[in-house]
């Protein structure tokens, strides 16, 4: 299984985010989380700030859209170049459609559902996307512990995947750290955002290097 590291942006030093990207050599991608107050109740910040991000940061952005309206917005997150652009089901009318349209322009598509959100109803569109987020707390803000009730959820989309032979990433944000990160390998996670993990330790590059080995110490076995 191939371990992706995501730092999130969201608990970093806002003051000086392009230092506080260049502190986490050795992660796979930078998570930012845009909110509008809407769809959570947490502002950070719009494509202005992303595509800022874009330009300083020398690891690809994973964007994460915490907002309404989202298949009207999140086009343009991907023709500012992010590697990746996730967006809730819960606030697209048409997941699939919007999925063609970020594919098309040259993201990665990327589909989230929060943790109330029954996960069956999707699992027919996975094809449509390259990634699916579990969240694994309430989205809205950083630092919530793990919700170890989402791991069924996991299983659930990883042997769907699997079922359809699809190289889907199966992604986790939330409560990520050293202690939580095996459980959500072991369901079938492959990608993990860290916020508080990284950006709190003493040394971030050493923290996601220890993350990256312990997800590696629990891969997923199919039941």
């Amino acid at each position: 299984m191939t371990v992706r590291i995501n730092p999130s942006i969201l608990t970093a030093d806002f003051a000086n985010l392009e230092a506080e990207v260049g502190r986490i050599a050795g992660a796979d991608a930078l998570h930012v989380d845009v909110m509008d107050n809407h769809f959570v109740p947490n502002l950070t910040f719009g494509p202005t700030m992303v595509g800022r991000l874009q330009q300083v940061s020398p690891i690809p952005l994973d964007v994460h859209l915490m907002i309404t309206e989202v298949d009207r917005w999140a086009p343009g997150y991907a023709e500012l170049g992010a590697f990746s652009v996730t967006f809730h089901a819960e606030a697209s009318v048409d997941p699939a459609a919007l999925a063609r349209r970020l594919r098309a322009i040259g993201a990665r598509a990327g589909l989230a559902v929060k943790p109330g959100t029954d996960i069956e109803p999707y699992l027919e569109l996975l094809p449509e996307f390259d990634q699916l987020l579990v969240m694994t707390v309430e989205p809205g803000f950083g630092g919530q512990s793990f919700m170890g009730e989402m791991l069924p959820k996991i299983r659930q989309v990883r042997a769907a995947a699997d079922a359809a032979a699809l190289a889907l990433w199966v992604q986790v944000d939330g409560g990520i750290a050293l202690d939580t990160i095996g459980l959500a390998a072991g369901a079938g996670a492959d990608t993990f955002v860290a916020g508080s993990a990284v950006y709190q330790a003493e040394d971030p590059v050493a923290a996601i290097a220890a993350l990256r080995a312990r997800a590696t110490e629990h891969p997923h076995t199919s039941v």
